[in-house]
């Protein structure tokens, strides 16, 4: 199982490098379901890792000018205090034992499980949806209003601080359908905002567990890996063609957490 979850490692970059999202969506059951680490010190290692990767991954991006700054200021500061409170006080006060049904215990780590695979299902059908009209086409601005950008900010930093997800399936959406984003644009804007959430609240929560950090760089490394690959193929490929696989990815991914939280215990 370990060297399956070192070999994807490797997609976690890919994921990033090639579609500004997806990295956490592997991260997290990689590190569950593959190395058996507890779900809770899951979300703070993919915090460092996606993190770290999606900030190289920005950088290809930005120097070909295929970064929003406004649009990562403003969505990603309300995002940075949304995950400051949320790793600060919510997740450390969320009980090891939710509520029991019978024989079947809903515990902190299978709500945290399921929460991260709602979201995915959720998030994944605006990316699969076909467009229609001219409120499909991509703009070089914003078209959303500030004070939505700053909302959605809030939201994806609370999901980010919850779950340990850099909230790329939920930043590519908003950026594309709400904001209107041309899709690779979108992807290096998602990059330095995933950045920027997970690096922070990784710092947030490095002082409350203890991390095995050769552990963490050889998944980093791994990953790193992978995203200069992906950051290499995204030249070559459409990107109107990532966002439905983007969005079938994101959904395939949903629904195995939930069967495996629930059903393949």
């Amino acid at each position: 199982m370990d060297i399956a979850g070192y070999a994807a490692s490797i997609f976690i970059g890919i994921s990033l490098g090639l579609i500004g999202g997806g990295g956490s969506i592997l991260t997290v059951p990689v590190l569950v379901y593959l190395f058996g680490i507890d779900a809770v010190l899951a979300t703070a290692y993919s915090l460092f890792v996606v993190g770290t990767t999606s900030a190289i991954g920005s950088f290809s991006y930005f120097s070909k000018g295929l970064v929003n700054i406004r649009t990562a200021i403003v969505f990603g500061i309300p995002s940075i205090i949304a995950v400051f409170l949320t790793r600060a006080y919510i997740v450390p006060a969320i009980p090891q034992e939710i509520f029991n049904i019978g024989n079947f215990t809903v515990t902190k780590n299978m709500l945290l499980m399921l929460l991260f695979a709602v979201l995915m299902i959720f998030a994944s059908y605006s990316m699969i949806k076909k467009c229609k009209g001219e409120d499909c086409l991509p703009t070089d601005t914003p078209t959303a209003s500030t004070l939505l950008i700053i909302i959605q900010g809030m939201f994806v930093g609370l999901v980010t601080g919850l779950i340990g997800a850099g909230g790329g399936f939920l930043i590519i959406p908003a950026l594309v359908n709400l904001l209107r984003l041309e899709f690779k644009k979108a992807i290096g804007t998602s990059l330095i905002i995933i950045a920027l959430n997970s690096l922070f609240g990784f710092a947030i929560s490095v002082t409350h567990y203890t991390i095995d950090w050769i552990f963490l760089l050889k998944i980093l490394a791994l990953a790193i890996t992978g995203v200069l690959i992906g950051s290499y193929l995204s030249k070559k490929i459409d990107g109107k063609k990532l966002k439905p696989a983007f969005g079938w990815f994101v959904l395939v991914m949903g629904i195995y957490i939930i069967i495996k939280e629930t059903i393949i215990k």
